[in-house]
This record gives structure tokens, sequence and C-alpha cells, in this order.
């Protein structure tokens, strides 16, 4: 049941084989997964009436079921994956206008009262003590992703579960956005070699390109200017290279501080993702969000918490010395001033 080939989209690719990146346009999205959320469409309806026959096996819904969202994951998770990395208006548009479908069908498997009625029948039946045990974890996981989903509630509770996660899903794109537009939105200009002193060639010469596109013409890896950025492979060697201290800590605030003020301010986003969440685990049934998150996981927030605070007895005293040690060092350096955040990853 592979996705029909169209014109408007590249030509499908072997199984397993890697996301031809370099293939990938914006035009081809929006046709492209609305395509294959049809042809998933086709697959579920016929998935959900075989998990409502006697036909009901792993073989006949499990590996199907599988396939097909494999086949969904690999083409969404190449486009955005392609946006993270590549971000552009047409592809952020592209990805905008067609994620709520795609994030409605995802909520149209994990709601359908066919295939939870099909995973409880494998659950129930006399072959699941004959399955290996991550099969039956698969079936378990489905059963309660289901569950998590809504698909135990009223109708009005479930509408809005979906709802929120819409809404959740929306809100997690513009908070993205927003750190990708607040990282591109900085740059730093330097002209005064002595300001890039103990910076590696490779990372004038990145400087100097950037500075190049940013319209300085004649920019080089040695006389400059440079511009520096808060892309990582920008700004890592400054926090672990540049001598300049000042410059150092100027792009260690701006790092820190990105989409939290201005038009790229994440803050109210932030406040509605955490009231959304607390009302989805009430909704669910639980005290709190990181009950759901935990619900999934071979784990208990209590766990993870008791986990943390071990962690944290046996290494405190390693830490202090290790601070100590670098303390020490940036001082035998000729460091007069209190090490500092911007600092650390330099000495």
């Amino acid at each position: 049941m592979r996705p029909r080939t169209r014109p408007d989209r590249p030509p499908a690719r072997p199984a397993g084989a890697l996301p031809a990146f370099n293939e990938i346009r914006a035009e081809h999205v929006v046709p492209g997964i609305r395509a294959l959320l049809e042809d998933c469409e086709t697959q579920l309806v016929q998935l959900e009436r075989l998990a409502d026959s006697d036909r009901c096996t792993w073989e006949t819904l499990m590996d199907p079921m599988e396939a097909m969202g494999d086949q969904l994951s690999q083409a969404w998770g190449a486009v955005t994956h392609l946006k993270a990395v590549k971000d552009t208006e047409d592809l952020r548009k592209a990805v905008e206008e067609v994620q709520p479908e795609q994030v409605k069908f995802g909520l149209r498997i994990a709601q359908s009262e066919d295939l939870y009625k099909g995973f409880k029948k494998l659950r129930d039946a006399t072959s699941y003590d004959g399955m290996s045990e991550a099969q039956k974890r698969v079936i378990d996981q489905e059963i309660l992703g289901a569950e998590l989903a809504g698909i135990a509630l009223g109708t009005e509770e479930r509408e809005r579960v979906t709802a929120i996660q819409q809404r959740l899903s929306e809100l997690s794109t513009k908070f993205s956005n927003n750190v990708l537009d607040a990282t591109k939105a900085f740059q730093r200009v330097v002209t005064d070699k002595a300001e890039v002193d103990g910076l590696p060639e490779s990372a004038l010469e990145l400087a100097a390109q950037t500075a190049t596109s940013k319209g300085h013409e004649g920019a080089t890896a040695e006389s400059g200017p440079w511009v520096f950025t808060l892309d990582i492979p920008s700004y890592m060697p400054v926090m672990l290279h540049a001598k300049n201290r000042g410059l150092r800590e100027e792009l260690y605030r701006e790092y820190l501080t990105r989409a939290s003020s201005g038009e790229t301010d994440n803050t109210p986003n932030i406040d509605e993702i955490l009231q959304l969440r607390q009302e989805k685990a009430k909704l669910l049934g639980y005290d709190n969000f990181a009950d759901v998150s935990m619900a999934r996981k071979m784990a208990t927030v209590e766990k993870a918490e008791t986990l943390m605070e071990e962690l944290r007895q046996v290494s405190y005293d390693a830490a202090v010395q290790d601070l100590k040690d670098v303390q020490e060092f940036a001082k035998a350096q000729g460091a007069d001033h209190e090490l500092k955040q911007w600092d650390i990853t330099f000495w």
C-alpha cells in the first residue's frame, strides 16, 4: 500500500533509503503530505474493518500499522528536520499549512474505536501469552496511547483533548519558529583583529564567509571583517577559543535569552503550553503533565526524581572539585577575575 506517485513531488525512494533532502522543495510538502495522508486514510479504513473482524491478528493488524506509521513518520520527519536546519519562509508556510492535517490524522488513529477494540482483542486472545515481550509491550502501548488520546472519555471531553492537542502542535511550531527567528536576527560584526584573538582559522573563515553573505564584500579570514551569529558552528568556537571575554559574554547572554522579548517572545507561548498541558492531564485523570508523559515510559515521576537526587549526591563533590581546578588553572594563567558562565568553557 505505497503512496501513489504524483508529478508534483519527488519520486518514491526505495524502502529504507535515507531521505533525499536535496530533492525536497517547499512546493512538494503540501501536495506530497496530503497525498500520503490520503493513502494512509485508505489503509486505516481497511485496518479498522479488519480490527473489528475475526481475522484480527498481530500479522494482519500490527505489521501493516507499523508500515503505515513508518511511511508517514519518515516523510513528515524529513520535512520537519529540513525546516529546522534550513528554514525558509516558503517551507515554513508549507509546514504550517499541512501540519494541522498531519496532527488530525495522528489523533484519528489514536482515537479510533475500532483499532482500540482490535488492540484489546489481541491482548485478551489466547495467542497473547505466546507473543514475545516486545510484541506484548507494543500492544499494551497502543492501548495506553489510545487512552491518553482520550478514547475512553465522553464526546465533549474527547473533543476538548483533540482541540488541546491541535493547539499544542501549533504552539510548538510557533515556539520553534521564534527561536529560529531570534537566532537568525542576531549578528555581531567585528572589525578589530585583536577582538578575535585565539579563534582558530576555521572559525575565522566561517565568520568571514558569514560577513560576505551579510554584504561585507572582500571579507577575509586574515583581515576581516568577521560576523558572528548564534548558530552553533559560529557560537561555540567563540565560547571555546575567543580570548576576548567581552565577546564571549555578549554572545552567551544573547544565546541564553533568545526569543524572550519583542516579536519573538516565547513567554506567552510557554504559559499557554503549560496551561493546556495541565488541562489535558486533568481531563485524562492525571495530576499533572509529568504523570502523562511518564505513563508511556518505563519510569515514574517519583523514580526519576529519586534518580536525579542520587546522581546529584554522588557527583556534587566531584563537580565542586572540577570547578575549583578550573578556577585555579585560570588564575595560574593570569585571570584576575571571578569566573562567570561565559568563562568556564573557555578555560
